[in-house]
């Protein structure tokens, strides 16, 4: 994915801004999809913008957190399968 990215107020050598990419790789471990500068004399303002992640639901079932059934063996398949599930009387 290339990052674009926006610089106000003042030039950045392309290292510089290399080195701001790299910075938000190793802090939120992915690539941002935008990244805003603000260059304020020595100081720099950085606003990162990083696509939406899908939500994973995570249950728990039969005392296990899991996203889904399909690691379970046979014994813990039928187990989910025989549970009782509990509803909400209105």
């Amino acid at each position: 994915m290339a990052c674009i990215v926006n610089v106000t107020n003042g030039p950045l050598e392309q290292q510089e801004i290399d080195a701001y990419i790299a910075r938000a790789i190793d802090k939120y471990g992915r690539e941002p999809r935008q990244i805003d500068i603000t260059v304020d004399g020595d100081e720099v303002e950085l606003h990162y913008h990083f696509p939406k992640q899908p939500f994973h639901r995570i249950r728990r079932i039969t005392g296990y957190l899991v996203g889904t059934l399909d690691r379970f063996n046979n014994g813990k398949r039928a187990e989910e399968k025989d549970r009782v599930k509990h509803t909400i009387a209105q």
